[in-house]
């Protein structure tokens, strides 16, 4: 084994002495760099701002005497992913590197994060149904399997109505929804609504009937030629317009309606382009056999073309996702936005680095999830 590792070393880093020179000089300058970063970290860094702060990070301003409803929102999300994630991840994966790692990762939050007595008990019991969801998942991924999508789509009415309130819950005012709580709320109703509608416009640029045909054109290459920050000001802006006085829309659901109209636009690309990839004989094989038109595109057409574009739809999930950092700009105290107001506290004036390094580490966490969501539903997919 030691023989191949020097072998490849010898092959692909020292093969000549210009490559061995460029190996040292780029092993010098990252030695540098990462010396330099963990001074930094260790003895110049305030990462009280994150410890004091954390609450505003997470839940920005949500009543504190209700956070058990986010505890439940947060175990009925996590136990959701958990069972999802048994049924795609294989069972080496789950016995070993798996639960070694989701192991280390509960005890480092239960030792570094400032939690109260329970909290630690919330995160314990979050941590027994993660654990719990992985192993039902993946022995009862055969009968699970179908029951996914409506099991998601079941929970989200939970969890707005545990956080929103009302129907025998203490209402809470969306201005009081902030921080990671506000950005992952907009982000997966963002996602859920523009899928569909994407679909939708794909099959309507792809249909035959010019007026579905020329209307899908144009709010495609409409929408895709506005800046998603215009859309944003439009939805805050012009939306109210076209209801009548009576009816006034919330904040949040305005910036929804922007996220949704512009994902949609491209999502219905990406589609598009698996809908392109389908043979046509396929089509008119299945025409011939006797199938109808809808039931082409539902059972033969649709399954393949979105298979084939897995990589593009979730690249346009991550990037809804990083997009609602803009909010910030319409009003809307989501992750990035709260993390300005924690900067204009007196005592924390300048510490942009430790602030945006944490919050960016959050996006990348979640972003690298969906990805790794994504490469996994392939594998499964393809067997």
């Amino acid at each position: 084994m030691n023989n191949d590792k020097l072998t490849w070393l010898r092959k692909n880093l020292f093969s000549t002495w210009y490559n061995s020179l460029l190996t040292v000089v780029c092993l010098v300058f990252l030695f540098w760099v990462v010396r330099g970063i963990i001074t930094w970290a260790t003895t110049q860094a305030q990462w009280a701002i994150i410890q004091v702060n954390l609450r505003l990070f997470l839940v920005g301003r949500f009543p504190q005497t209700l956070y058990w409803r986010t505890w439940i929102v947060l175990a009925i999300a996590s136990t959701l992913g958990a069972i999802t994630g048994g049924v795609f991840f294989s069972k080496q994966q789950l016995t070993k590197r798996g639960i070694a790692l989701f192991a280390f990762i509960i005890g480092v939050l239960l030792v570094v994060l400032p939690l109260d007595f329970t909290s630690r008990l919330w995160l314990l019991l979050i941590a027994v149904l993660v654990f719990a969801g992985f192993g039902i998942g993946g022995k009862f991924t055969k009968v699970l399997t179908p029951w996914l999508s409506l099991l998601w789509l079941l929970s989200f009415p939970i969890i707005l109505w545990l956080i929103g309130g009302g129907f025998g819950l203490q209402p809470v005012p969306t201005n009081l929804w902030n921080g990671l709580l506000l950005t992952l709320l907009m982000a997966a109703v963002s996602i859920v609504l523009s899928f569909p509608i994407g679909v939708l416009l794909a099959l309507g640029r792809t249909s035959n009937l010019p007026v579905v045909h020329w209307f899908s054109i144009l709010y495609i290459e409409i929408i895709r030629g506005v800046p998603l920050i215009g859309i944003l000001f439009l939805a805050q802006v012009m939306l109210p317009l076209f209801l009548s006085a009576d009816v006034r829309l919330d904040r949040v659901l305005r910036a929804i309606a922007g996220l949704v109209l512009f994902s949609a636009a491209y999502m219905a690309e990406n589609v598009r382009g698996g809908l392109q990839s389908i043979p046509r004989g396929q089509i008119e094989a299945a025409k011939a056999l006797g199938f109808n038109t809808p039931l082409v595109v539902i059972l033969i057409v649709l399954p393949q073309a979105l298979r084939s574009v897995i990589p593009a739809i979730v690249g346009q999930f991550i990037g809804l996702f990083k997009d609602t950092s803009l909010l910030s700009l319409v009003g809307l105290v989501e992750l990035t936005g709260i993390a300005r107001s924690i900067l204009a506290q007196p005592q924390f004036l300048g510490r942009y680095a430790e602030v945006y390094l944490f919050i960016g580490f959050i996006y990348w966490v979640f972003c690298y999830s969906m990805s790794l969501a994504s490469r996994q539903l392939e594998k499964q997919l393809n067997q």
